[in-house]
This record gives C-alpha cells, structure tokens and sequence, in this order.
C-alpha cells in the first residue's frame, strides 16, 4: 500500500541557499536511486522563504523504509538539522482522496 507524506520545517534565514542546494543534491539522489520513491517533490513557501515542505509518495513500507536509512537522508539531515527554527521537521501522513494523476 503507497504511503502518502509530507513533511514541514522552517530554517534560519542565513542557511536558506545552502539548504535549498542540499534538496537539489538529495531530490536527484533520490531519483537515480530509490524506484520505490514514486514522488519526491519540495517546495519553498513563497511569503516565507525560510519554510519548506517536501511531499513523498512511497510504494510501500519496504521503500519509505529503504528511503530513511539512506546515506543520502543522513547527508542531508546534516545539513538542515543544525538550522532548524520553530522546532523539527513535521511530518505527516495523509489518506489521498482524489487526484488528476
């Protein structure tokens, strides 16, 4: 069963472009290395730069599994975790209901 994701964080402001070259590197790892991993997609809120969220769609739990233990998770958790604000990274699990995909 697909597992539906999202997760939020906000950074401080001074690591914002270091933190958006560290998605780049992570989404394309992600892409060549995780078939499991059906969607990866992150954004930058547009009021709020230093906010971002980031939606996975997993195939199953074997790969969200795969996907948390990847070295390239821990590469880039090394780089947001020291700039969190307002907290860790929220993550949340959805039931999706409709889309046009």
């Amino acid at each position: 069963m697909p597992i539906h994701q999202i997760a939020e964080y906000q950074v401080r402001p001074e690591a914002v472009d270091a933190v958006k070259a560290a998605i780049g590197e992570f989404v394309c790892y992600v892409a060549d290395h995780e078939p499991g991993t059906t969607l990866y997609a992150a954004w930058q809120r547009a009021d709020d730069p230093t906010r971002f969220s980031h939606l996975f769609i997993f195939a199953d739990e074997a790969a969200h599994q795969a996907h948390g233990r990847s070295d390239a998770v821990a590469r880039f958790e090394s780089v947001y975790r020291p700039v969190l604000v307002g907290g860790p990274v929220v993550f949340t699990d959805f039931v999706p209901v409709a889309a046009n995909r």
